[in-house]
């Protein structure tokens, strides 16, 4: 084979060779996202313990069960719009929770109701006891670009945003969010549907690893076909 032949067969070997290493890459990846989700099932499948016995880091406190106990704060609670439930759109009621002995509040997700228009709910319908004591999962907050409030309405917001809600407190904010559990039980009907811990998915890794190794496929049958008709 001539030079260029030679420089074109070797081009192809070595992106074969990278599109190959990448692919395994993914798969690594995907091996270590299965690793983290079934790290956190087996958070949530713990016994409770108290809000105050948490980590401080967020990212150890994920899905860990928790029990709290306190007062809810009805004229301080807002919804997340646009929360799905068996295909019906509706919102999610985030109310905070004034914890005894602690000046510091948690944001309690209740659960989901119904809404039409996926943001527009009667909160009075949904008052509960304002005594509280459940069992729920810790859920941290989301960082996202954009505008998380609603332009024209306080009490919506899109995703939970920490820096966006902490702007309308009067008094600290706990650094995650506390979602109660569904246990099974019949529920009184002023109460919101609680939430089940939302299922852990693998991302595209493998989707991206299958790319990878068609890629170096490709590559490699385009050699063997140049090289057979040289």
């Amino acid at each position: 084979m001539k030079g260029r032949e030679i420089a074109f067969v070797a081009c192809g070997s070595i992106l074969a060779a990278l599109f190959v290493s990448l692919g395994f890459w993914q798969l690594s990846r995907l091996a270590e996202r299965r690793a983290m989700n079934e790290h956190l099932r087996a958070r949530a499948r713990t016994a409770p313990v108290s809000v105050s016995a948490l980590p401080r880091d967020t990212g150890a406190a994920h899905f860990r069960r928790v029990k709290i106990s306190g007062l809810y704060d009805f004229t301080r609670e807002f919804v997340i719009t646009n929360r799905s439930r068996n295909g019906s759109p509706g919102v999610n009621i985030i109310t905070p929770v004034r914890v005894a002995g602690s000046d510091t509040a948690v944001l309690v997700n209740r659960g989901w109701v119904y809404a039409p228009d996926g943001m527009t709910v009667d909160l009075s319908k949904w008052r509960e006891p304002d005594s509280m004591s459940s069992d729920g999962f810790v859920e941290n907050f989301t960082i996202r670009k954009g505008s998380a409030q609603s332009a024209n309405r306080p009490n919506v917001f899109r995703w939970m945003d920490r820096n966006a809600i902490t702007r309308g407190f009067p008094h600290p904010l706990a650094g995650f969010v506390v979602v109660l559990i569904d246990d099974g039980k019949p529920q009184a009907r002023d109460i919101p549907p609680r939430l089940t811990v939302p299922p852990l998915d693998e991302g595209s890794h493998l989707n991206y690893a299958f790319q990878w190794f068609s890629f170096a496929t490709i590559s490699i049958f385009g050699m063997f076909l140049f090289v057979r008709r040289k």
